[in-house]
């Protein structure tokens, strides 16, 4: 770091300095911190080795970060060394500042202590402030002091190693280290203090112990296991953070095992199915969801529970099994869909019709009378003896709440004149000179009729709009929030996409439609509102001269 050009390196590494020290502190996690503050090392440092010593609630040392060696980081992250142990490097060597540089002619003792190490031999140095292989520095960490105060509590030690111009630092790059420690400490301490990082530092050292002691057969069948498994934790702010994954999920999700530390359960799943998630029990629990995959897109798994301890007393875990079952949930789908469509025309068919009419209508006795009668110039809800809140809405709808529901409650224009008032409208579509056609031309050419038709409905209506086929030649539009004048309007545009010229069996058909428009209200069931549009329709179909009931 020091040239005979150092005023220039200072500047170029002052640079570094201040952009690795906005990296780790704006890293989102403890753990991105801990990476990014071993990165900074490398990175902003120049040293090509360095690892992050953090401090456990036991007081002993656990390597949390490594950077600059994959091979290095793969041995030894993760492990633990005493504190005794480090107390006694720490306090050997010579000590600048607040680093500790212990030479490779002392440093030989600690090679078969337990702290995890990663150094190498080699020559003896060739002038006096040449590197050595089995050269140790060391910059503690110290939670930040109050003013006036000393040093803080110790939360860490970097270790670093390699500098790349192959000398000691001088004395701009010990300030340089030093300053950097410095930093590092605070942004660990905030970032510990967001995440909780001792209680999660616990949990983690006892799930590690409790897979340790677990038989080898667990973790053949874990590992190894052809479906998806994970352990996240159990209870507490951290529940289903995920802990540990097979390569059977990382491969099912798209996902790497060190990604899949980062995230919990709730953060995977489809927002639309956070509810079943949470109504999943631990012990046995079971669920069918869908979970994110690395490149956007969801996975329907079956998802179950089981919970594993390290100790009868000790913290428990859940061991959480995840199988595709992708193929399966089209099929249903797909029987969901065959079974609620009709198969010519793809629109929702009578029993699909019905089922979201009924979904819309409250079967309350007194309703819509009681509620008719009820004085709309309260401006806020009343209730009625069953404890049944309402809540005049804009329109003419009135909102009904029952315990934990509401429900919009369905009202209908009161006059044959639009009074403003907005409902659910529904138009019974009867086509005329159908028959005929058949007739004439063949059932083919009776179906590719039918099929335009639904094709010119659905795209003649709003979207939210339901057109569903009753069977033969008789269509249903449910059309939320219209008034009179709007139903009229829509029955107009409708049968005059309907009347068209039709391609059918290589010539041109036509087909007029006669519409019935009947309104939805609560009180009322689903067949009572379609027999209501049918009579209009029936009243509508023989009020027009036979001349006029289809288009040619």
């Amino acid at each position: 770091m020091e040239t005979e050009s150092e005023p220039y390196v200072r500047l170029a590494t002052l640079r570094q300095l201040h952009q690795v020290m906005a990296d780790m502190n704006t890293a989102r996690s403890l753990a991105d911190t801990l990476q990014t503050v071993a990165d900074g090392v490398v990175n902003g440092l120049g040293y090509e080795l360095a690892c992050v010593n953090l401090v456990r609630p036991d007081g002993d040392l656990v390597v949390a970060a490594f950077a600059g060696n994959p091979a290095a980081e793969a041995l030894i992250t993760g492990r633990v060394g005493s504190r005794e142990s480090w107390e006694r490097r720490l306090s050997m060597g010579e000590h600048w500042g607040d680093l500790v540089f212990i030479s490779h002619t002392e440093g030989w003792v600690l090679d078969d202590d337990d702290v995890p190490q990663w150094y190498t031999d080699g020559p003896a140095p060739r002038f006096e402030d040449e590197w050595h292989p089995s050269d140790r520095l060391f910059a503690p960490m110290y939670m930040p002091a109050s003013p006036g105060g000393s040093c803080g509590e110790l939360i860490g030690v970097l270790s670093v190693d390699r500098p790349r111009n192959g000398r000691r630092p001088g004395a701009w790059g010990r300030e340089a280290l030093q300053m950097y420690a410095f930093q590092a400490a605070i942004a660990i301490s905030n970032a510990r203090l967001r995440a909780n990082m001792q209680r999660a530092l616990v949990r983690l050292e006892r799930e590690q112990q409790a897979l340790r002691a677990s038989e080898e057969s667990f973790r053949q069948a874990f590992e190894y296991a052809p479906s998806g498994m994970a352990i996240a934790e159990m209870g507490g702010d951290q529940h289903g953070r995920i802990l540990r994954t097979n390569d059977a999920l990382c491969r099912l999700l798209g996902r790497p095992a060190s990604a899949m530390r980062r995230y919990a359960f709730s953060d995977l799943v489809h927002p639309e199915d956070i509810g079943t998630l949470l109504r999943t029990s631990a012990e046995g629990g079971r669920a069918e969801l869908r979970l994110g995959r690395r490149d956007g897109t969801y996975v329907w798994v079956s998802l179950r529970n089981s919970v594993v301890a390290d100790a009868a007393d000790g913290p428990r875990f859940l061991l959480t099994h995840v199988e595709d079952i992708e193929d399966r949930k089209r099929r249903e789908l797909q029987l969901a869909h065959r079974a609620s469509h009709d198969s010519l025309t793809g629109l929702p068919n009578s029993a699909e019709l019905r089922s979201r009419l009924s979904s819309r209508l409250c079967q309350r006795a007194g309703h819509p009378g009681a509620l008719e009668s009820l004085d709309a110039a309260y401006g806020h809800p009343v209730y009625d003896a069953g404890g049944h809140g309402f809540d005049f809405r804009p329109g003419g709808g009135v909102e009904v709440y029952d315990g934990y529901d509401h429900h919009v409650h369905t009202a209908a224009p009161q006059s044959d004149h639009d009074d403003g008032t907005k409902g659910l409208a529904v138009l019974f579509c009867d086509l005329d000179g159908f028959k005929s056609i058949n007739d004439r031309f063949g059932h083919n050419a009776g179906d590719a009729v039918l099929i335009e038709v639904a094709r010119r409905l659905s795209r003649a209506v709003r979207d939210g709009d339901t057109v569903a086929r009753l069977g033969g030649d008789e269509f249903v539009i449910l059309a939320d929030g219209l008034g009179r004048a709007d139903a009229q309007d829509l029955a107009v545009r409708l049968r005059n996409e309907i009347i068209q010229p039709i391609r059918a069996e290589g010539r041109a058909v036509r087909v007029g439609a006669s519409f019935g428009i009947g309104w939805a209200h609560c009180g009322m069931t689903a067949d009572e509102v379609l027999k209501s549009a049918d009579e209009r329709m029936y009243v509508e179909k023989r009020s027009r001269p036979k001349q006029h009931r289809r288009a040619g």
